[in-house]
């Protein structure tokens, strides 16, 4: 389904019961992200909500994609699953070998089909460009300030256009911008993506790179720009795909070499100069939960604002999950799930990225098993592809087990693992905002291989350890520094320990584990993930994504070889994976560690006297509050 513009979209959500409208003044500072993450966290994502008044000519709309039904409504379709499905359906038509005039003949719909979905260039102006500011202004625009250690404003929806200069090839991807003055924003865009090489490219020729923002317009734009796509492959195609009908663009009034889609709501034109001195930008509180920290990237300088005369700002916050991005990945994990398949990994049967692991750093995928060392052959291919090469944690399973239910998932994969020969580590590209890594962007990745195992794969024929039974007060009797355990998942027979420690000395956590494992009630664990002090193991959600955030797999790992009492000459195997925050006395780590984000208490007492009067509903007290006590003081970062 094609929305023939945003305000399309608000309406369809309004008659499917998903927008709540606020008329009560919000100010874009703080309050409207303080609002928006009560009701994102609320049971399935709350509703969309329009502010329409923000202090500002123009009303935002937020949450809108943060569910899995207004995804599907912002796709056009009533399950994720039917695009994967389409996807492969087109992939088996086109390799489908042709063996007649009638076969080829049968091919002439699809491809005219094809034609229909390509972006098309169209003369005059668009709908985009009904109003021209005079005097371009950011302020004009009611940008956010999502929590209150952010480094100012940020727009945090925007559909960023740029070309190759040699080739003309486009892209749009989705980056950060903070605004800092009325006419000049930070680009954050990361070394590894597409629209940072063209700026390096333009950096050899010594020109200033074009670059055009789009806010709005059919939501399908927004959805396009952060999906995984190759660098050749034209982002407004896939738009025109799902949307089933071709996006119209035009050209940028002061930037012409640029094309935006003629009905998007609001079009910041303007350059990037590779010449000119980079700027100190965030830091900002990002989709892991943390603040990612500052550092520098270039400027881009606004030189024409263009809207529609009833735009409609769009935007989103990011932070502790789970968020409305949290239903935008998965729609690319549903949506990509069968090119992946058809052309790298065929025997993957599915794959879920669960939201405790914030997109790249846990990821489940399922395959059929047939033959020995398949676990790793796929591991090598995903670690390959595209944004899969910033995945921390891999875990692979079979057709035995499904993945959507994690309880049977880690019952099926701890039976048929051996930490010690199951698990694989290594090193590489790490997405930039893992604050986890020694070095920014390069850093450990785990695979963990819980498929059934073939003879070849198994050491000794197999390994064979006891239930565990522990007695948890006399453990942390015996060491003081564990503040929790979490025993719950062996009961479930999931052999796996949670533990929260107060760290005194260099190399603790080593040593901790090493000691737990001379018990010989520990020989029936198979893995114990080790938390900060403050972190609440009982909460189990919550305690796996402080987990996935601050492990460095290959530094952070400690395998166990305990004697098997009884057994001469034979050894159980356990791992322990520190998941704590990092320092510089204690664990020898040189960069500075972010802290989580919650909002101030100003805040959140001026958003509990206004909840009343906003119509959301029954009252949500702040979810801050909930990691008030996590926090390392007020900064965000951790002083070293």
């Amino acid at each position: 389904m094609a929305y023939k513009h945003l305000k399309h979209f608000i309406d369809t959500l309004e008659k499917a019961g998903e927008l709540v409208r606020i008329k009560t003044y919000v100010d874009p500072k703080l309050e409207i992200a303080e609002i928006t993450d009560r009701v994102s966290k609320s049971p399935n994502g709350g509703k969309a909500l329009l502010f329409e008044n923000t202090g500002t000519d123009f009303p935002v709309l937020i949450n809108s994609m943060g569910s899995y039904r207004r995804m599907c409504l912002a796709l056009g379709v009533q399950e994720l699953d039917d695009i994967s499905r389409e996807i492969e359906d087109l992939f088996k038509m086109l390799s489908k070998p042709k063996e007649g005039i009638l076969d080829k003949l049968a091919m002439l719909p699809k491809l005219g089909q094809f034609a229909s979905w390509m972006p098309k260039v169209v003369g005059g102006k668009g709908a985009c460009q009904e109003v021209v500011m005079a005097d371009p202004d950011l302020s004009r625009l009611p940008v956010l300030q999502c929590w209150p250690k952010d480094g100012g404003p940020f727009i945090t929806l925007p559909v960023i256009h740029t070309k190759d200069p040699n080739t003309g090839t486009r892209n749009v991807g989705m980056y950060r911008m903070q605004v800092f003055e009325k006419g000049m924003t930070g680009m954050h865009w990361h070394k590894h993506k597409v629209s940072a090489k063209h700026f390096q490219e333009y950096k050899k020729l010594k020109k200033r790179m074009p670059v055009a923002v789009v806010l709005g317009g059919d939501p399908v734009y927004t959805y396009s720009a952060t999906a995984p796509l190759p660098e050749n492959v034209d982002e407004y195609m896939l738009a025109g795909f799902l949307r089933k009908q071709k996006v119209e663009l035009v050209k940028c009034i002061s930037q012409p070499e640029l094309e935006v889609p003629a009905d998007a709501d609001f079009v910041i034109e303007g350059y990037v100069d590779p010449e000119e001195e980079l700027i100190w930008e965030g830091p900002f509180g990002d989709h892991t939960g943390y603040y990612s920290l500052a550092d520098w990237y270039p400027r881009f300088h606004v030189t024409a604002i263009t809207h529609r005369k009833d735009a409609v700002y769009p935007s989103t916050i990011v932070g502790i999950p789970p968020q409305e991005d949290a239903w935008i990945g998965k729609a690319t994990e549903r949506i990509f799930l069968a090119p992946i398949k058809m052309t790298l990994v065929p025997e993957i049967m599915d794959m879920e990225m669960p939201v405790e692991g914030v997109f790249h750093n846990l990821v489940i995928t399922q395959i059929k098993k047939d033959y020995a060392g398949q676990a790793q052959k796929v591991m090598n291919a995903m670690w390959g592809a595209g944004q899969m090469m910033f995945n921390k944690i891999l875990a692979v399973t079979d057709e035995g087990s499904g993945i959507h239910d994690y309880k049977k998932l880690a019952q099926y994969m701890f039976r048929n693992l051996n930490p010690a020969t199951d698990i694989y580590l290594s090193q590489g590209p790490m997405d930039v905002l893992d604050h986890s890594c020694s070095k920014m962007g390069f850093g450990g990745k785990m695979c963990i291989d819980g498929t059934h195992k073939y003879e070849e794969e198994l050491e000794n024929g197999g390994l064979i350890l006891p239930s565990p039974k522990l007695n948890t007060t006399e453990i942390r009797q015996r060491f003081p520094e564990i503040k929790g355990i979490n025993d719950s998942l062996l009961k479930d027979d999931i052999p796996c320990l949670l533990i929260s420690v107060e760290k005194a000395r260099p190399f603790h956590i080593k040593e901790l584990n090493e000691q737990l494992y001379t018990l010989p009630e520990m020989l029936g664990v198979k893995m114990v993930l080790y938390v900060e002090h403050t972190v609440d193991v009982s909460d189990l959600p919550s305690a796996l994504w402080r987990f996935c955030n601050n492990l460095d797999p290959r530094r952070d790992s400690f395998v166990v070889r305990p004697p098997l009492p009884g057994q001469p000459g034979k050894t159980g195997a356990g791992i322990g994976m520190d998941g704590t925050l990092k320092t510089r006395l204690l664990d020898n780590f040189e960069r500075d560690w972010p802290n989580i984000i919650v909002a101030d208490d100003e805040t959140i007492r001026k958003v509990d006297e206004k909840w009343a009067s906003l119509n959301i509903g029954p009252f949500i007290a702040s979810p801050s509050h909930k990691y008030k006590h996590q926090m390392y003081g007020e900064e965000a970062v951790v002083p070293q």
